[in-house]
């Protein structure tokens, strides 16, 4: 049952009407039940005005079974009243915050061809699984003065999946069409290791690929043609503790390292290799197992969407000791992490080392932006000049990790979130190239 409310304009009136109500009391103390009863009468209105609005005859709610983490989803509210003449309407959905910042969501109705309906494009900002709890339809009537309010459970829930807007971008379907890679897993010919096939040398050729037996043999120049080797084991690792649970551009790093890690996934799926998922924090979390084609990739992303937020330090000697002993070949790992200081990376560094002597790493991290711009702020002030100072000590901090890395033969890329997938499939390629996974 809908409960009766004042509105805003009736606390206007009732304000505006509390100095007129002094001044009679002050001028005619008799007339003192004019206020009361002027109160009264006002109260009278609201209920009337609120009766005029009518019943709520029907409602429904539109939302998505399924969204993107970052990406606008559309909610839709509609109502019908009967037996009355409403004003104005209006909603509000109690929700998990992960779907809306604060857990509320208001929704303005207009009408429309008799019926009230209205929509918000709310932002979800993790992943998981959001519930609708109530929603509250609240509409006033014809004078504004009175409302009725319904408050109705709602029992649904909307999936917030990892965002799979980099695998829609132009940038990555410009990679699939590339000559040398194609939509379709074809051979890679020219490059790798595997021996292909032989042909006849032309000019311009690299002539440490002569097979100069065979040219002895027909008295003209052969050269080898390999295939770039396929079958090679992907892992993409992601680091889900405290420091990927910073917010970066308004989502979580760990969210921005999802979307970039299938975005590469994709790829080598495409390029006949075999990709697995693999996050840690504080202990091993979730592993999806090895996916070797397309068809799989919807099971990469079910793995990635229980990818959970950890504010914990993570333990890389576990974790990565775990994951190196279920690797049963040489393997690309690639290590979606972040950290803050030096001493806080000084495990990172050493567990990495032990996994190098058997692997292939390629360590990805995120530039701070915000560190950069303290870093590059005008010194207006002695407050301005030492957070700038502090912020250059941490970016030289950084870049000597990522400069001990490299020496350890880990390759390190720091960039940007908008182009860290892009990076990660270039190094990719660059490694299938020459064969260096296998």
């Amino acid at each position: 049952m809908a409960a009766v409310l004042p509105t805003a304009r009736t606390a206007v009136l009732a304000a505006a009407a509390a100095p007129l109500a002094l001044v009679v009391a002050a001028a005619a103390p008799g007339a003192w039940v004019v206020a009361p009863a002027a109160g009264a009468a006002l109260i009278l209105l609201v209920i009337v005005d609120a009766l005029m609005a009518g019943r709520l005859a029907d409602w429904q709610l539109s939302a998505p079974a399924d969204c993107e983490v970052g990406e606008p989803a559309l909610f839709g509210v509609s109502a019908d009243f009967a037996r009355g003449t409403p004003g104005m309407a209006d909603a509000a959905l109690a929700l998990d915050p992960r779907l809306h910042p604060g857990g509320k969501l208001a929704i303005p109705l207009v009408r429309d061809a008799g019926r009230w309906h209205g929509s918000a494009r709310p932002t979800p900002v993790r992943r998981g699984a959001g519930a609708i709890e109530r929603i509250w339809l609240r509409w006033t009537g014809p004078l504004g003065l009175g409302a009725r309010q319904a408050v109705l459970p709602v029992d649904r829930a909307v999936r917030v999946r990892p965002d799979l807007a980099p695998l829609r971008s132009p940038a990555l379907q410009h990679i699939l069409r590339d000559a040398q890679f194609g939509l379709i897993a074809r051979r890679i010919r020219g490059d790798g290791t595997q021996f292909e096939a032989l042909r006849e040398y032309e000019p311009g050729m690299d002539r440490r690929r002569i097979d100069w037996k065979t040219s002895g043999r027909h008295r003209r120049l052969f050269a080898r043609e390999n295939e770039a080797e396929r079958n090679n084991q992907i892992v993409f690792a992601l680091d889900s503790g405290l420091a990927m649970c910073e917010p970066v551009d308004g989502l979580a790093r760990i969210d921005r390292a999802v979307s970039a890690a299938l975005t590469a996934a994709w790829v080598a799926l495409k390029g006949g290799d075999r990709v697995m998922l693999f996050s840690f924090a504080r202990r091993p979390e979730m592993t999806s197992g090895f996916v070797s084609d397309t068809r799989g990739f919807q099971r990469l992303q079910a793995a990635a969407a229980e990818i959970d937020y950890r504010a914990e330090e993570p333990n890389f000697t576990l974790a990565l000791a775990t994951l190196s002993q279920n690797l049963k070949r040489r393997s690309l790992i690639v290590l979606f992490s972040d950290f803050n200081d030096p001493a806080g990376a000084e495990m990172m560094i050493e567990s990495l080392g032990r996994l190098v002597e058997r692997h292939l790493v390629l360590f990805v991290t995120f530039e701070d932006t915000e560190l950069l711009t303290l870093q590059g702020a005008e010194p207006g002030s002695l407050d301005t000049l030492a957070t700038a100072v502090a912020a250059d000590t941490l970016a030289r901090q950084r870049a000597l990790v990522l400069e001990r890395l490299r020496r350890m033969g880990i390759d390190a890329i720091q960039a940007p979130w908008q182009s860290l997938g892009y990076r990660v499939i270039d190094r990719y390629l660059e490694n299938k190239r020459v064969g260096a996974i296998g």
